[in-house]
């Protein structure tokens, strides 16, 4: 049955960094009801880690960009989005702050609520949506990985997302200290009435699979009737993911959370060159309970050169068609 997308439409949208913020461009051009990112609070790198190490707060870095990506599109709106990310120049203590992640650390102390905050925040730029942390408390990624030894089979525990993300070992699994971390109520209410909910693209363990390991944001995510939709990476990315399959992307959200299910996996068309790979990676997707679908997701530069960055509009129509479409 075809269905059209409707004004009173509520999507979720679950990530961190660069990843987060396309596909919160993307669902904007849907023109829903309501817009809720849900971001990570794991980072412990540049200014994010220093405001969490001097001030015991939830890493502000990611939550910023997402409130960047939902600023108004006109001269206001794209003044505030500067605004947000400008860093500070200089020698001095303020060197490297981002200007949002200390707004957002400055209303915290003043709110005493990083929900209160993050909503404070958005009021004031008028963003077409809302920013919440996926926990109100800061996390710490620790993962198994092989590869650091001569003996392929020995495991070492890395700790830190900025020591995930670069680690030159191959990453097995994440999971998050503190184990079983309570999931921030206002997401969790979030998830239970949106009509579409997406997860990635970003970085695979240490931005979209921390979100399978907060057992809230589980129980919520699968009990939800709404139409999930996995947005797979253009490319493995450098340290983490290096040299994984598209294929390896998928049963790791399956690995991590038993019951995880989709409805559709979203894949740039150029991304699997070879028949066997999308064979493989169909019968990946069957294993979620998802529908395989390809289209052409790579944003282009000035000059018409491929990004390695997923195209808001492009993304945004393959959204829509999969979603008027079931």
């Amino acid at each position: 049955m075809t269905q059209e997308l409707s004004s009173q439409m509520k999507v979720v949208s679950f990530g961190g960094g660069h990843g987060l913020f396309q596909t919160l461009r993307a669902v904007r051009l849907l023109q829903p009801e309501q817009i809720t990112a849900i971001v990570t609070v794991a980072d412990d790198g540049g200014s994010s880690g220093r405001i969490r190490r001097e001030l015991g707060q939830i890493p502000p870095g990611d939550l910023r960009m997402a409130l960047a990506a939902l600023a108004p599109f006109d001269d206001e709106g794209r003044m505030w989005e500067a605004v947000l990310q400008h860093r500070y120049s200089g020698y001095g203590a303020l060197a490297g702050h981002a200007v949002g992640n200390m707004l957002i650390a400055g209303l915290y102390e003043v709110l005493g609520s990083e929900v209160a905050a993050l909503d404070a925040v958005a009021k004031m730029i008028r963003a077409k949506g809302r920013v919440l942390p996926l926990c109100e408390i800061p996390l710490d990624i620790e993962a198994d990985v092989a590869g650091l030894d001569s003996d392929p089979r020995i495991m070492r525990q890395v700790r830190g997302q900025v020591a995930v993300a670069t680690t030159p070992g191959i990453v097995r699994r994440v999971r998050l200290n503190p184990e079983d971390p309570p999931a921030c109520p206002a997401a969790l209410d979030a998830i239970a009435v949106a009509d579409l909910v997406t997860l990635g693209p970003g970085s695979w363990f240490s931005s979209v699979l921390p979100h399978l390991v907060v057992p809230g944001v589980v129980d919520t995510l699968n009990r939800t009737n709404a139409m999930r939709v996995v947005v797979l990476n253009l490319d493995a990315e450098p340290g983490e993911t290096a040299g994984f399959t598209a294929e390896r992307h998928i049963h790791i959200l399956k690995q991590h959370d038993a019951f995880f299910s989709a409805d559709v996996v979203i894949v740039d068309e150029s991304a699997l060159p070879s028949e066997s790979e999308r064979v493989h990676l169909d019968r990946a997707a069957a294993n979620i309970g998802a529908k395989l679908v390809f289209y052409d997701l790579r944003e282009e530069d000035s000059k018409g050169y491929y990004t390695s960055r997923h195209d808001p509009e492009k993304l945004a129509a393959a959204m829509r068609s999969e979603y008027c479409g079931r």
